[in-house]
C-alpha cells in the first residue's frame, strides 16, 4: 500500500498502462489511508467508499478493454467541499445549506475530472463558505496540519492540503480568493497553483467575485501541470472565463532545470518592502533564490514597489462575505461561524464609494504589476511570513491583529491582480514545519510560473520527505510531527 499511496498521478497512470496494478488497487490503498489518517487531521468531511470504488471499477474496465478515457483515467482526486458534485452534497461547512438542494449539479472542474476518467475520493473540509485562511467550521470541526496535528493546515483549502502529503490522494481541487490554495500549500508542504483569473472555469460564480480562482493542489509540479491540462478545459457556464488557449502545461515544463530557467528574469523580494518575515523563512527562501540563480536565472533583489493593499483587499473580500450572507436571515446566522457573521455584517455597512475606492486601488495595483512584468518575468517571495501555528485559531497567539489576512501579506495582492501564483515547498523550520516559496507571473503567463516551479523542484526535490503520520506502523505514527 505504501508504494501506491506514495505515487504521483503520472506514476499511477504509467502503472495502469503497464498493467502493474489497477485503479481499483490504487483507490483501495488511498481509501485505507484515509480511514487511518483522517481521524487525526480531518481532511475529508465526506467519504463514500462504495461510490468511489464504482468509479474505480469503471476505470479498471476501460483499461482492460484498452480504451482509457482522457488524461486522468483511474487517478484518485480529492474535491474541496465548495465544488458541486452531482453524487454528493456540497455544504461548504455550513448548517445553512440544505444538502439535498445541491445534488445533481456539477462544477466545471468536477465535470472536467469526470470527462477525463478521474476517481473522486470524497469532499474535503473548508471553513464556512471558504472565508478564512485556516480551516474549521461549525459542521466538521478543525482540520490539522499533516506534519504536526497540533498546528493548522491553513485554509481555506485546508482539507485538500492535509490530504495530499499523507497519501490520501495525489491530486486535489482548491479555491483561492485571498491565498486559499497557496496558504495551506505553504503550511502543509505541497504544490498549490492559483491560475490566472479566468484560466480555470468556475461556476456558480463565487460571492467573492473576481478575487476567486479554482486550481490544483498536488505533490509534484508535474502533477500540477497535468491537472491544469484538465481543469482548463472549456465550460460555457463561466462567463468570466478567458478564451481557451489549449496550452499543454505538462509539455511546457519538460526539460532540465537549466533549460527551464535559462534567461528568465526573476525579481526576488523577501518582504515586498513592508512585511516582517520570520528569520528561518527568509533564510530558506533566500537560499532557494540563490539556487535558481545558480541554475541560470537572472535574479535581482528588488521589491515590486507597491504599498500594502490590505485595506482595499479587506473591502473587496469582506464585501464578498457580506454578499455570501445576503439571503441568510438572523435565525440562521445564529448557527454560523460567529466571526464570519461579524465580518460580513461590518462589511455590509460599507458605502458604495468605499467599495469603489477599493476597486480603484485594485486597478492601480494591476497597472503597477503589469509594468513590473515588463522588466521581470517572475516575482519570487515567501509564500507566508511564518510557519503553521496552533490549530483552531484564526491568527497566531499574541498576534497584533485579529483577522487572518494580517499574516498572509504575500498572497492576497495577487488575487486582486488576477495573476498566476504558485507555492512550492522549499524547506522546513527547526520544528519540522514546511516553508514554501511563491512564484508570481504576469497575467496569463501561467506557463512561466510552472516552468520555474518545475525547475526548482527538480533541482531541490523534497518529494521523498513525508509526514511521520504517513507511515503505517504505530512506532512511526508516534513521530507524527517529524518528516521522515
Amino acid at each position: 500500500m505504501n508504494d501506491l499511496i506514495r505515487m504521483s498521478a503520472l506514476e499511477l497512470l504509467k502503472g495502469y498502462q503497464d498493467k502493474q496494478f489497477s485503479p481499483v488497487e490504487a483507490t483501495q490503498a488511498m481509501l485505507a489511508q484515509i480511514a487511518r489518517c483522517n481521524p487525526v487531521v480531518n481532511a475529508y468531511n465526506l467519504v463514500d467508499e462504495e461510490t468511489t470504488l464504482e468509479f474505480a471499477r469503471e476505470s479498471e474496465q476501460r483499461y482492460q478493454q484498452g480504451n482509457p478515457k482522457g488524461l486522468l483515467d483511474g487517478v484518485p482526486v480529492a474535491i474541496k467541499d465548495v465544488f458541486l458534485t452531482p453524487q454528493w452534497p456540497t455544504i461548504k461547512g455550513s448548517k445553512t445549506i440544505d444538502p439535498k438542494s445541491t445534488l445533481g449539479k456539477e462544477a466545471p472542474s468536477v465535470a472536467a475530472l469526470n470527462r477525463n476518467g478521474a476517481v473522486p475520493l470524497g469532499k474535503t473540509t473548508t471553513p464556512e463558505f471558504g472565508w478564512k485562511g485556516v480551516t474549521d467550521n461549525p459542521v466538521d470541526g478543525v482540520t490539522c496540519n499533516p506534519w504536526d496535528p497540533s498546528k493548522t493546515a491553513g485554509g481555506s483549502s485546508g482539507g485538500s492540503a492535509a490530504a495530499v502529503p499523507l497519501g490520501m490522494g495525489p491530486l486535489a481541487l482548491g479555491t483561492d480568493a485571498g491565498g486559499s490554495i497557496r496558504i495551506p500549500a505553504g503550511f502543509s508542504g505541497l504544490v498549490g497553483l492559483k491560475p490566472s483569473f479566468g484560466e480555470v472555469p468556475h461556476w456558480p460564480a463565487s460571492p467573492f467575485g473576481t478575487l476567486a480562482h479554482a486550481g490544483p493542489m498536488t505533490w509534484t509540479v508535474a502533477d500540477c501541470a497535468l491537472l491544469m491540462n484538465v481543469l482548463s478545459e472549456a465550460d460555457c457556464r463561466d462567463t468570466n472565463a478567458i478564451p481557451r488557449r489549449n496550452i499543454d502545461y505538462l509539455a511546457e515544463i519538460q526539460g532540465e532545470p537549466e533549460q527551464l530557467l535559462k534567461g528568465v528574469k526573476i525579481a526576488f523580494s523577501a518582504t515586498l518592502g513592508y512585511v516582517q518575515v520570520d528569520r528561518e523563512v527568509e533564510e530558506t527562501v533566500r537560499k532557494a533564490a540563490q539556487l535558481m540563480q545558480s541554475l541560470g536565472a537572472e535574479v535581482t533583489e528588488v521589491a515590486p514597489g507597491f504599498d500594502d493593499p490590505l485595506a482595499a483587499f479587506g473591502h473587496l473580500f469582506y464585501g464578498g462575505a457580506a454578499n455570501a450572507l445576503r439571503d441568510i436571515g438572523k435565525k440562521q446566522r445564529m448557527v454560523m461561524d460567529p466571526q464570519l457573521v461579524a465580518v460580513s455584517e461590518k462589511a455590509a455597512q460599507l458605502s458604495m464609494l468605499d467599495y469603489l475606492e477599493a476597486v480603484n486601488e485594485r486597478a492601480a495595483l494591476c497597472e503597477r504589476m503589469a509594468a513590473f512584468h515588463q522588466k521581470y518575468d517572475l516575482l519570487l517571495t515567501p509564500t507566508l511570513p511564518i510557519t503553521a501555528f496552533t490549530a483552531g485559531r484564526e491568527v497566531p497567539e499574541d498576534w497584533p491583529s485579529t483577522r487572518w489576512p494580517s499574516w498572509t501579506p504575500f498572497t492576497y495582492p495577487f488575487n486582486m491582480t488576477g495573476q498566476p501564483a504558485v507555492s512550492v515547498p522549499c524547506g522546513f523550520d527547526g520544528a519540522g514545519l514546511p516553508i514554501g516559496l511563491q512564484l508570481v507571473g504576469a497575467r496569463f503567463n501561467d506557463r512561466a510560473v510552472l516552468r520555474a516551479a518545475q525547475a526548482y523542484q527538480l533541482a531541490a526535490p523534497l518529494t521523498d520527505k513525508r509526514p511521520g503520520l504517513f507511515f503505517e506502523s504505530s512506532e512511526e505514527t508516534a513521530t507524527a510531527g517529524v518528516g521522515i
